[in-house]
């Protein structure tokens, strides 16, 4: 029942220990279903959470978008939280992936849930670009005491604190609420669990552009061998007129070479095309190394079968293939 944002609130908990260093803001919290990616189900009625109005000054969170119409909310999206919509709908802030992917929902539509027994209508006027409130709604606390008066005290807590004094900071909220059954996550571990769909993807959308690349490998060195195989008779004409050998892998080897840096060369200009929004969005940098990497042992790849498939050819007798042409 007690604020640990406040002084006062600190010494009846007994958090005086933890230093005047460490900040908290506390939250009145609404259970409800977990809002974020590692929910398997549609939420009906997410999980809600308001923050003590202090919590509103500081600019430790990222914005996607928003709904603000004035400066003041242009620089500091959590006051729409404040705004009182003409058609009486609540204002929440959700993450930006959460609302889009989990909830299904963009920014000025309205989701209702059910507050004692009464239909209410909760509108989108701002997303949280990856934040640590994936799992809920984020609202002012004037609204959520006017529709969960239910819902006494604080039951989550965010703990801002210098580097060298978090596990000091944890440990003794930990010990000392362990009558309210306090258990401290660090903000990197939170995030870190909400990725783990997102990284569970990626990693197979590489395994699968892994497969496909060793399968586009294995048909190129398939379409170089057909292409010299069907080539055997202008090759036995060009041995008899006094070609070498090292002439006809040099010929071939330059042909398809030149294919294949224009099919990589168009491939990556393609890829770097389709990447570009989400670098110009979200920032990061081109793994340069990794891919010139991957470019020269796809070229090297595409030489040695060229190689190969010119070196069978012509070991095999040309006398009838002659005879033929």
């Amino acid at each position: 029942m007690h604020n640990p944002s406040t002084g006062e609130g600190r010494t009846a908990l007994g958090l005086d220990q933890i230093g005047e260093s460490v900040r908290i803001d506390a939250f009145r919290v609404r259970p409800g279903d977990d809002a974020s990616c590692l929910n398997l189900y549609a939420p009906v009625n997410p999980r809600i959470i308001a923050p003590v109005d202090t919590f509103f000054g500081a600019d430790r969170f990222r914005f996607q978008s928003s709904l603000a119409t004035t400066e003041a909310e242009r620089v500091n999206p959590w006051l729409l939280l404040h705004r009182q919509e003409p058609d009486g709908a609540i204002p929440v802030i959700a993450d930006a992936n959460s609302m889009t992917y989990v909830l299904h929902h963009k920014l000025g539509e309205d989701m209702t849930i059910t507050s004692g027994g009464r239909p209410a209508r909760l509108r989108f006027v701002a997303a949280l670009d990856d934040s640590i409130f994936q799992g809920e709604l984020v609202m002012s606390q004037a609204n959520f005491l006017k529709l969960f008066p239910e819902q006494e005290g604080y039951q989550s807590l965010l703990v801002q604190t210098p580097p060298d004094q978090t596990a000091a900071a944890s440990k003794a909220i930990e010990e000392t609420l362990t009558d309210f059954g306090a258990d401290a996550t660090s903000t990197a571990e939170r995030l870190a669990s909400f990725h783990q769909v997102e990284n569970t993807y990626l990693s197979t959308f590489q395994m699968l552009g892994g497969l496909g690349l060793l399968l586009g490998t294995v048909g190129l060195a398939a379409v170089l061998l057909r292409n010299v195989l069907e080539r055997r008779r202008e090759l036995a004409l060009l041995r008899a007129l006094g070609y070498q050998r090292s002439h006809f892998q040099m010929m071939v080897i330059a042909e398809n070479a030149m294919l294949l840096a224009g099919g990589l060369l168009i491939g990556t200009a393609c890829a770097l095309l389709a990447i570009a929004p989400v670098l110009a969005e979200r920032g990061g940098h081109i793994p340069g190394a990794a891919l010139v990497a991957l470019i020269v042992a796809l070229l090297l790849s595409g030489g040695l079968t060229s190689a190969f498939a010119t070196r069978a050819a012509i070991r095999s007798s040309l006398i009838s293939t002659l005879r033929s042409e």
